[in-house]
């Protein structure tokens, strides 16, 4: 039968039947495991991940490059399977360039395959995909999401104890993984993100040395993150490229504010959406937030409205930093222009991050008149696919006019 193709962030409906998740990897010797998760997204013991010296677990079982899992003797507690593919620690350096691909295979049905984007930031381990609970039945969804931090971090961020009395991949892999961490660390302690979020360390420690570098690593800020939900951003959700801007933003203020908290709007209408995204809940957090909010013509100035009086309330004593990713023109641009001269002098630094599929002239030239500049204003072009661009540059382009405006 001919195999149909995934692209990253798509899913398609399983039958309750067997389904084997087979990788195919190129040029990079790596292993295959599985991780049994709740509604909580947390494995229920250690016992949920299923590797090389834990072979099975509860209708779950990994041979080799195969995960093989069997919907109908999954207990009820158990709401999704993650597919993890890790590069060999027994190959210190090895990372994954060329993306993984794999096959999903049900009986009487078509195969699904999915290849994900190749990778660029010195990725050891990728979530390929997740089978999920969803109306009384079964999906799996192409996620394609890689990480620099090892499988240290990935088990770490699932709740899996990584002790020396936990699982035996501990002992056998965990040390040679951690070792690829980068060694120069910024001015600021990240050890709340080593315990909390250790998969975020790495683009915590990349923010870091930017910082560093604009003279600015021992400046606190209140980071503050508002989104776009107009109806032409909803493939951006569904790929993940929204989630991991979020999580590299939160990386970011974990220099800047050590409470690990960012307050997150979503710009849709005229109730905008506030809630918040930390190192203890990050992962998959954006995708369960917008759910909760209607698609439609995103008003910016009503969202950013939201962010001062928030930050006003908040009797917060250092400056407020707002990143407001944009995918389009606003829909009243004097409106924006009104309220980005009326906070000047309120201790708040708005930039604009442009990616989407829309037009961003307006962004763009905020500051082309010499005549009407605005002192607390950047944009930041951060491409249709900011997950691509390397770290150090990202976040240069994030933080070079708030450091030059932050500077005495």
């Amino acid at each position: 039968m001919q195999a149909t193709s995934l692209r990253k962030g798509e899913n398609a409906t399983l039958s309750v039947a067997p389904v084997v998740l087979a990788v195919i990897v190129r040029g990079l010797s790596a292993d295959v495991s599985a991780l049994l998760l709740g509604p909580d997204g947390k494995v229920r013991s250690d016992n949920d991940l299923v590797f090389y010296n834990h072979p099975a677990q509860d209708g779950v079982s990994v041979a080799g490059g195969e995960v093989s899992v069997d919907l109908a003797r999954l207990p009820a507690e158990v709401d999704r399977v993650v597919a993890v593919v890790s590069a060999d620690p027994l190959h210190p350096g090895a990372v994954f360039t060329r993306a993984p691909q794999l096959k999903i295979s049900q009986p009487a049905a078509s195969p699904l395959m999915f290849t994900a984007p190749d990778f660029t930031a010195g990725e050891t381990v990728v979530v390929l995909a997740e089978v999920y609970r969803r109306g009384g039945g079964w999906k799996v969804r192409a996620v394609g999401q890689g990480y620099a931090s090892g499988l240290a971090g990935l088990a770490t961020d699932y709740g899996v104890d990584i002790e020396p009395d936990g699982p035996a991949v501990c002992a056998a892999r965990l040390p040679a993984q951690t070792q690829s961490a980068p060694a120069a660390r910024p001015a600021v302690d990240l050890s709340k993100v080593e315990r909390q979020a250790p998969a975020l360390l790495a683009p915590a420690l990349q923010a870091g040395q930017v910082l560093v570098g604009r003279g600015i690593a021992h400046r606190q800020a209140a980071v503050y993150l508002i989104l776009d939900h107009d109806w032409h951003m909803q493939e951006l959700y569904e790929s993940f490229a929204v989630q991991a801007f979020a999580e590299r933003v939160l990386a970011l203020s974990a220099n800047l504010d050590d409470d690990g908290t960012v307050p997150v709007i979503f710009s849709s209408g005229k109730d905008p959406f506030l809630e918040e995204i930390r190192l203890d809940n990050y992962r998959g957090r954006i995708g369960q937030l917008h759910t909760q909010v209607d698609w439609g013509w995103g008003d910016v100035a009503e969202a950013m409205r939201r962010a001062v009086n928030h930050y006003q309330e908040s009797g917060a004593a250092d400056p407020a930093f707002i990143v407001i990713q944009v995918g389009d023109e606003p829909q009243d641009k004097a409106e924006v222009r009104s309220l980005l001269q009326n906070t000047a002098s309120l201790g708040v630094f708005w930039l604009f991050v442009g990616f989407g599929r829309g037009k961003l002239a307006f962004y763009k030239n905020l500051n082309a008149s010499a005549s009407a500049r605005f002192t607390n204003v950047a944009f930041y072009d951060a491409s249709r696919n900011p997950g691509a661009v390397p770290g150090e540059r990202f976040y240069a382009g994030l933080v070079d006019a708030f450091a030059a405006w932050m500077q005495p």
